[in-house]
């Protein structure tokens, strides 16, 4: 939420009857997109007034805290910021479809390619054979030569042979889509009872892109934690309050805290809020000074507004998160903020009422990364308190404060590495004279129509000088529940996970050891820090080089400058040894990601088991991940839950959004959204493997049925003297992809699975065949063609052979065009049922009822097309009759419809035989362990982490905004809006083939004890 307010002179313009006779003039910059800033001046009644990006309302916000605005249009329609900001909307298509279009374009072109061939054969069999019989058989009117029946011969090939191009192929891709999508909503594994959020497919054409994932790309703040702050620690005065100890003096793990502090004592305060050191409320008791000034601070340094909805029932409305915490925790030790006015503060102080007048609010903002109050004590004494970042705070603070800042210095750094956000509190006593000049000077600068802010800032930098150190806060910005095991399981199923922030690095290092993306495992953390080019350019050289040099240690035997001159950036990639984490900074991320060193940036990170950016911008976010999609051609998955993640969610091939605490504007630009991100594992182990692997079963399916369909036509118009003649008749033509074969292949792309989705959780390993494309690729869609043309060679030949000398129960000839027509029909339709049902790996009752159904239909469709009823209804449409019934009445027939099956069919049982046998998958490893396992518990082994110690660390929590200070200095009342890491089990990372040859080889063995534990280093 940010802070708009009108300036002054024209605050008081709110009666429409004075609004009518406002006659000022706006000179401002011209349009641009830069959000956080804006340069104008108000001409109005011969005076002149600056306006600032505190006086303007963009288009697009929402009125928050008041009713209505008046307001004075400045730009409007693609001049305004928002549209200034806003770029193409990019259309996202996975893979598979560009694949399927290009794999189209190729059957068109084998359309083309079999229609010349059989208008040749028609040129010559007319010019050789045909020509012969023209007085019985002549050909048509306007038919004069060979060539000219070839050419037309040609079309009407092209029009019998389109089957072969899968027109109906993305229709049927689209609803299986859609069943997807369903499948995503109706998922109540992804529903958060808890915000009444389930899961939701905002597209349905990206399912099976889902499945290939490599590289997921997240926002930290709200995504990867709550953005739920609580008051953990803190430190006064050289004391360390926080922490529990057991009755031998060590520290009290989590499991063996005793109950919590109670604050009984305190009718105001907040009984959501724990803490569990029992000693800091024992020293505001014992009426400690440094402490009660501590709180005394809390309560006063903030702009947090109070509303008592009832006597004692107190609602604090805070701008972030984290000044809410720290008012919330000076309340509930006796420090209440109750209320404030303009000009004072109202504190109970240990249930006595105080008023502080309130002077002056230094605001926060991204450069000063501070704020302060100047207030008036009852005995007069003018004093300044100030909190904010441990880099900028402890350099401002009085010589005489050196031993206790060292002091407090460690405790910041034993915080920061428990990955706790931080501030330092300070004060400073004013003499009155001095203040008197100092405001007076803050009256004039704050009126300038010039480099206002930099006046201010300069004022604001004199006083906060010379303070003394107080102490220092920690909290922590929880973890959502199961983002450590999530991030441990898309890990190991070879997904790459990137952290982008605008967080401090020393935070974001310590949320990432907390949700283990980094481990005391790895083998070394780089930290990237350099301001220029040149030492960017230097830091990454040397962590290759180190990466290289661990390599060559362990005996891979290549040089460095080899794989450097590789086109593969996965090159280096195959040759690191061991775990390595990559850490930068925003500035140096900047220089990173320009041209000549985006590369070099890449490959370096791309060899890291983990990459945390820091302090980025929207902009680069984007840009990280448009520099993957360049050069890696993976997958990528973007996921946050603020509007800052919009860019990074819209670049990706996949955008999620985390409907949490910063709004829905992430949501609105993702493709699919839940409210948490442990969901992401089941969106992307079940849900995006099996889209993935339905839609790859059901293309494969599709184009062996079309192809086996269309070729039996090709081989007959050998045989037929290349007159486009059809084997089929025109109805079972039309009806083949509409009824006898459309509801089988879209009841296994709908609802087939390899295995359960619990295998598919506990196996992350099986969803590396979608990351290296493995089930539909040009190899597998030739292997399918193939196996369609092999099926339509013995589709036509074994009866044409049969056919050539059987006869009948009564001597008759058996062969005739029609009888043949249904023999070749009746295979093919068995054929292909039997195939889908060798294909189909989860049986459902669906499934059960389209296969048979659609066989049944087959036959009471034929049966009717032939009975004597349709004939004598439409006698020129039906003329056959009878047929159908003569024809499968006769056991020739019949068994030469099951030799084509079996000889169609038996292949490919033998081969997936053979396959099952000699190289099994990891899913059929899985499915037989499953079966051979059924009534054994999984065991799971925890491996608990060693003690790691924090190197120097801050973790500067204050995710503030400007302006807040100004607004209630104004006067104007404003109404804000109100606002557990879990242990996971370390599993062993094996490859897939490893994994694959384990299970296959011993049923009972473990997956292999855990690998050795090796010195982690933190290079900066």
């Amino acid at each position: 939420m940010k802070v708009r307010q009108a300036i002054p002179v024209t605050a008081e313009l709110g009666d429409t009857s004075k609004l009518a006779r406002f006659d000022g003039e706006v000179v401002c910059e011209p349009p641009n997109n830069k959000l956080d800033k804006f340069g104008g001046t108000l001409y109005w009644k011969e005076n002149k007034y600056p306006l600032s990006n505190q006086n303007m309302l963009l288009r697009g916000c929402v009125l928050r805290n008041t009713e209505w605005c008046f307001g004075l249009v400045i730009f409007a329609g693609p001049d305004t910021k928002l549209m200034q900001n806003s770029g193409r909307t990019k259309f996202k298509r996975t893979s598979i479809d560009r694949l399927m279009n290009t794999l189209v374009l190729w059957i068109f072109g084998f359309l083309v390619c079999m229609g010349v061939i059989l208008a040749i054969g028609n040129a010559i069999w007319e010019h050789e054979v045909g020509v012969c019989f023209q007085i019985y058989l002549p050909w048509d009117e306007g038919v004069h030569s060979a060539f000219f029946s070839g050419f037309l011969s040609f079309w009407s090939y092209i029009i019998i042979l389109n089957t072969v191009v899968p027109i109906s192929l993305y229709v049927s891709v689209e609803v299986i889509r859609l069943g997807h999508s369903y499948f995503i909503n109706w998922d109540k594994k992804m529903y958060c009872a808890k915000r009444r959020t389930p899961a939701e497919a905002r597209t349905t054409t990206l399912n099976e892109e889902l499945g290939q994932v490599e590289y997921i790309f997240s926002d930290k703040t709200g995504t990867l934690t709550q953005n739920i702050m609580v008051f953990s620690k803190c430190s006064v005065n050289g004391h360390s309050y926080g922490d529990v100890q057991d009755v031998l003096g060590h520290k009290a793990e989590l499991g063996e805290r005793p109950e919590p502090v109670s604050f009984s004592f305190n009718p105001l305060a907040d009984p959501r809020f724990q803490f569990w050191d029992p000693s800091l409320l024992e020293a505001v008791k014992l009426g400690d000074p440094h402490v009660h000034e501590f709180f005394r601070l809390l309560s006063l340094c903030h702009t947090v507004m109070s509303e008592e909805k009832s006597e004692g029932e107190l609602l604090y409305k805070a701008q972030s998160p984290d000044e809410g915490a720290l008012v919330t925790a000076a309340r509930n030790f006796g420090f209440v903020f109750r209320f404030r006015t303009p000009k004072t503060i109202t504190v109970h102080e240990l249930g006595q009422a105080i008023t502080y007048q309130l002077l002056a609010i230094l605001d926060f903002n991204n450069i000063r990364k501070r704020m302060s109050v100047i207030v008036r004590c009852p005995e007069g004494k003018i004093r300044l308190y100030c909190k904010g970042a441990d880099t900028i705070l402890l350099e401002r603070l009085h010589p005489v404060s050196q031993d206790l800042t060292s002091i407090t210095a460690d405790h910041l750094n034993e915080y920061a590495a428990e990955g706790l956000r931080t501030l330092v509190l300070a004060y400073k006593d004013l003499e009155e004279s001095y203040y008197r000049d100092w405001s007076e000077r803050l009256r004039w600068a704050g009126s300038a129509s010039e480099a206002r802010e930099d006046r201010l800032a300069r004022l604001y930098d004199e006083v906060e000088h010379d303070m003394m150190l107080l102490g220092a806060t920690a909290i922590e910005d929880k973890l959502q529940q199961g983002v450590p095991e999530t991030i441990a399981i898309l890990t190991l199923a070879n997904i790459k996970i990137w952290v982008l922030t605008g967080d401090k690095q020393e935070t974001a290092v310590n949320i990432g050891y907390s949700c283990k993306m980094l481990t005391d495992d790895m083998t070394e953390v780089f930290v990237v820090t350099g301001h220029t080019v040149l030492e960017v350019r230097e830091e990454l050289r040397k962590a290759r080089e180190k990466m290289m040099d661990a390599s060559r240690s362990v005996g891979n035997g290549f040089s460095y400058e080899e794989k450097l001159s590789s086109s593969k950036l996965t090159s280096v990639l195959e040759a690191i040894a061991g775990e390595y984490a990559l850490v930068i900074n925003g500035h140096s991320l900047a220089h990173a990601l320009e041209a000549d060193m985006e590369v070099e940036f890449l490959e370096t990170a791309c060899a890291c088991k983990a990459v945390i950016c820091c302090r980025v911008t929207p902009l680069q976010k984007a840009q990280v991940v448009e520099l993957v999609k360049k050069y890696k051609k993976g997958v990528t998955l973007a996921i946050g839950d603020g509007a800052n993640d919009v860019n990074m969610i819209k670049t990706a091939h996949i955008g999620v959004g985390i409907s949490g605490q910063e709004g829905i504007q992430a949501v609105l630009a993702s493709d699919y959204s839940f409210s948490q991100f442990k969901f992401l594992q089941r969106l992307l182990l079940v849900h995006g493997r099996w889209s993935y692997l339905r839609m790859c079963k059901f293309l494969c399916y599709f184009f062996y049925k079309n192809f086996a369909f269309t070729m039996v036509h090709f081989w007959f118009g050998f045989f037929c003297g290349f007159s486009a003649q059809t084997v089929y008749d025109q109805y079972f033509i039309t009806l083949y992809n509409i009824v006898y074969t459309s509801l089988p292949v879209l009841a296994m792309g709908v609802f087939d699975q390899d295995v359960p989705e619990q295998r598919s959780m506990e196996y992350p390993k099986l969803y590396e065949p979608g990351q290296l494309n493995l089930l539909f690729n040009k190899r597998e869609f030739f292997i399918c063609i193939a196996q369609g043309i092999y099926t339509s060679v013995l589709m036509f030949f074994i009866p044409y052979g049969v056919f050539a000398d059987a006869t009948r129960d009564d001597g008759a000839q058996l062969a005739d065009y029609q009888s043949f027509a249904v023999t070749v029909a009746t295979s093919l339709v068995i054929v292909v049922s039997v195939q889908i049902g060798l294909d189909t790996g989860f049986w459902t009752a669906i499934n059960h009822f389209f296969i048979w159904g659609s066989l049944a239909a087959y036959f009471a469709i034929l049966f009717t097309m032939h009975s004597d009823g349709l004939f004598r209804m439409f006698p020129n449409q039906f003329r056959f009759v009878g047929n159908a019934q003569n024809t499968l009445a006769q056991p020739t027939v019949w068994l030469t419809i099951a030799l084509t099956t079996v000889v169609c069919i038996m292949p490919v049982v033998a081969f997936r035989f053979l396959k099952l046998d000699l190289k099994p998958e990891l899913s059929d490893t899985v499915r037989y362990t499953q079966l051979v396992r059924k009534k054994q518990k999984t065991q799971h082994r925890c491996v608990r982490r060693a003690g790691r110690v924090g190197s120097r660390r801050s973790g500067y929590a204050f995710s503030h905004q400007e302006g807040f200070g100004e607004l209630i200095m104004s006067g104007k009342n404003m109404r804000l809006s109100s606002l557990a890491l879990s242990s996971f089990a370390s599993r062993p990372s094996t490859s897939w083939i490893e994994t694959l040859w384990k299970k296959k080889g011993s049923e009972g063995s473990g997956a292999g004890s855990p690998s050795g534990t090796a010195d982690k280093t933190l290079k900066v």
